[in-house]
């Protein structure tokens, strides 16, 4: 037997999602989580650059913007193309949580369209680093 087949709160409410497990985490929990670890990777960045060498506020600035993207991509982004089965994770894994919460706006993701995963590979293994490489 594949699994059971559980209701789950993504439209089409036929979507196949064998062995759902519906979220732990509330949307604001996951929103506090990357809004706080963001603002301190931001700070830690802007801090940094500021030590070295006599870069302009909008230099610095970019620097923030570049290393956020690129880490969003990577962490995020490659946690969603590489983890299939994400929906079914019982532990409250954070990334897990982010996608099955994204997920009810567009479920296309919890349903592993092939061109969106297609574009999030692209873009959690070429653009990610590519962000990096800027700072």
């Amino acid at each position: 037997m594949e699994g059971s087949v559980k209701s789950h709160p993504y439209v089409p409410t036929d979507l196949y999602l064998p062995d759902f497990v519906p979220g732990a985490l509330s949307q604001s929990t996951i929103l506090a989580v990357y809004g706080i670890s963001s603002l301190v990777l931001v700070s830690l960045i802007w801090a940094l650059s500021g030590q070295r060498h006599k870069l302009s506020k909008v230099d610095r600035l970019l620097m923030c913007w570049w290393a956020f993207t690129g880490l969003t991509h990577m962490i995020l982004e490659g946690y969603f193309v590489f983890s299939p089965e994400f929906y079914k994770e019982r532990t409250s894994f954070y990334l897990a949580e982010v996608w099955k919460e994204y997920s009810k706006g567009d479920s296309r993701y919890a349903g592993r369209d092939a061109a969106v995963v297609a574009v999030e590979g692209l873009t959690a293994v070429l653009e990610g680093p590519a962000c990096l490489l800027a700072v």
